[in-house]
């Protein structure tokens, strides 16, 4: 049912009727896997990954640890829990590791089971999937175009006792909107009281250069309905390696331990883990590049005309087609021609045929990017 005027609620209706369906109603950016029409490799701009790439001292780590692979990796993680430890302040024993950190939210459905979860939509399609995997009840609220897509706080915290659990992106994918911390730690306290666990994806909080007003990353590590979670993947580049670790408090994180295969997190990966947190060089050259990128490229596209452009805050941005029945999918089909892939939104709930999302990447990327995307809007 409704919840509050602007914040309407409505049951998620899915029926799969084939595999196929399945793949489409969930998936993701473009296949770089699929071959180039050119020969070449793609100019991708559907994944949001840090356009420097690995870290040197990711790929020395990589290198210098091959031979590992010959063992099973260390179940505890130790190291890396340690990294992590001194890397971002919270306690190791509120530490859960995750193979990505998609991993870690089929992780929280399938030891919590909550039966309804409710999603503020437009998000990223992997909430839903991993809540329906452990059978809940999916509610959409529909965020509001004319409301630059914020969140809607006061419908939030009413729904907190109707919904087990709500799931925010911070900031949100594909829509870039940020919420400030405290609108999420008094989120929170109310779902305290009422029984809704708020689980926090921080996936792309690294990428700023301060995350002090959002993240509530340190004030998860004790709080069982508080579930914060970060992806290494996408900052230090490792999609194809997979990390990502979830802070809450030690009874919930051991209650998941429990759920979760002993060595999900292989070898390499918390070695390159361990390498990366300590780079410092690498952490901030990546911050300065996207911040100075993302204004650049925010500000090229909004001079294209028939493209309704959205600040962004990090390393993606999102934006809409203005001309009469445009549609994403035509757009990137004619794109993919050329050897780029963009992100078509619209298998997003929520949002049109005409809404796509791009990453930001290095300079000469970007202008490449650009130049395509102005010759073939129509």
């Amino acid at each position: 049912g409704p919840i509050g005027k602007r914040f309407s609620c409505s049951r998620a209706v899915f029926l799969q009727k084939s595999g196929d369906f399945m793949i489409q109603r969930f998936e993701h950016g473009g296949n770089v896997y699929q071959p180039s029409p050119k020969g070449k490799a793609w100019l991708d701009f559907s994944a949001n990954i840090n356009p420097l790439g690995l870290s040197p001292a990711v790929r020395q780590a990589l290198a210098a640890h091959l031979d590992q692979v010959v063992h099973y990796p260390d179940p505890a993680g130790t190291a890396l829990r340690q990294a992590l430890e001194q890397a971002y302040g919270v306690p190791g024993g509120s530490i859960v590791l995750g193979n990505g950190a998609a991993e870690l939210f089929y992780l929280y459905m399938h030891t919590f089971r909550p039966q309804r979860v409710l999603l503020p939509v437009p998000s990223f399609s992997e909430y839903e999937r991993a809540a329906r995997a452990a059978g809940a009840v999916v509610d959409y609220g529909y965020l509001k175009e004319d409301d630059g897509f914020a969140f809607p706080w006061k419908e939030l915290r009413q729904a907190c006792g109707q919904s087990d659990c709500i799931v925010l992106g911070n900031p949100n994918n594909p829509t870039g909107t940020l919420a400030a911390a405290d609108e999420i730690m008094a989120l929170a306290e109310v779902g305290a009281r009422k029984g809704t666990d708020i689980l926090v994806d921080e996936s792309f909080l690294d990428f700023l250069e301060s995350d002090e007003a959002y993240s509530v990353l340190r004030q998860a590590w004790d709080r069982d309905n508080l579930f914060v979670i970060r992806s290494l993947t996408k900052f230090y580049a490792l999609p194809g390696l997979r990390l990502g670790f979830g802070v809450t408090s030690p009874l919930r994180r051991g209650l998941m331990e429990g759920h979760k295969d002993v060595w999900n997190v292989n070898v390499l990966a918390q070695y390159a883990g361990v390498a990366g947190l300590r780079d410092r060089a690498y952490q901030q050259a990546s911050r300065q590049l996207v911040q100075q990128e993302k204004e650049w490229l925010y500000g090229q596209m909004k001079k294209i005309p028939g493209l309704c452009v959205y600040p962004p805050c990090v390393n993606f941005i999102f934006w809409k087609l203005t001309g009469d029945g445009a549609r994403t999918a035509d757009l990137a089909e004619v794109l993919k021609a050329q050897g780029l892939l963009i992100r078509d939104c619209a298998n997003y709930p929520g949002l049109s045929a005409a809404y796509g999302r791009t990453a930001v990447r290095t300079h000469e990327e970007n202008e490449r990017f650009v130049a395509l995307l102005a010759e073939n809007i129509r």
